[in-house]
């Protein structure tokens, strides 16, 4: 399954927002690559689990801003992604509701699900 041919223009607006199209494949984050692969994995996640939403994790000194997916049951996935405004765009074309995890904080269920993974 390819991100572009599922949500056409959705690479488009990760290139407008990663960067231009002369990084190379081997550029690192903002490279079409790492960019394909983010959205492959966050794309499948959510297709895979039912009951998914996204919360996004504004920037801080040391990260960018982050998206984590957490399904129904709790399970849970976090990836870079530009900017909040690119995050909730992905979790738009996703068609899973997104939150600003400063107002909303983390589900119950993704604490539960952390503390069965510990044992």
């Amino acid at each position: 399954m390819s991100p572009t041919r599922d949500y056409p223009g959705l690479m488009s607006f990760f290139s407008r927002k990663f960067g231009s199209k002369k990084n190379s494949p081997e550029a690192g984050t903002g490279s079409r690559q790492a960019r394909a692969e983010t959205l492959k994995h966050l794309k499948e996640f959510a297709a895979s689990r039912s009951g998914c939403e996204a919360f996004i994790e504004p920037p801080t000194r040391v990260t960018q801003t982050t998206m984590v997916v957490v399904a129904g049951t709790g399970e849970w996935t976090r990836r870079k992604v530009p900017d909040q405004d690119s995050a909730r765009k992905v979790a738009q074309e996703l068609g899973i509701p997104a939150f600003d995890v400063n107002l909303s904080g983390y589900p119950s269920r993704m604490r539960e699900w952390n503390q069965r993974q510990r044992r």
